[in-house]
């Protein structure tokens, strides 16, 4: 299974397995990851999912879509250029090791 690595806003870290097909933000809720709230239930409608993706690994991610460009507006904490929606980026064998940062608010 592949891993991701959640970087939190005070330092730590914390490696979880995912499911090859499941999202990142599903992967930390069942995890147990704090630091991500998903409102919606991973329906892109919220914007409590949001993360920072380690600039390495974002040309290996889908484009961001139209919605969740959108709810990328509406975070808590400062939009990024490498700012995504943890709900739209389903985990694969080739992000095995994909680094994500928590961001230190999510409302």
């Amino acid at each position: 299974m592949p891993k991701i690595i959640f970087n939190h806003p005070d330092g730590t870290s914390e490696t979880v397995e995912a499911k090859a097909g499941t999202s990142v933000m599903l992967a930390a809720l069942t995890s147990g990851v704090d630091g991500i709230e998903a409102e919606c239930g991973g329906s892109c409608m919220c914007a409590t999912c949001h993360v920072y993706i380690d600039e390495a690994w974002l040309d290996r991610l889908p484009k961001v879509q139209i919605l969740e460009d959108e709810m990328l507006d509406d975070t808590a904490a400062e939009r990024a250029s490498n700012s995504r929606l943890s709900c739209q980026i389903e985990m694969t064998e080739d992000l095995d090791g994909l680094i994500v940062t928590l961001p230190d608010m999510q409302i």
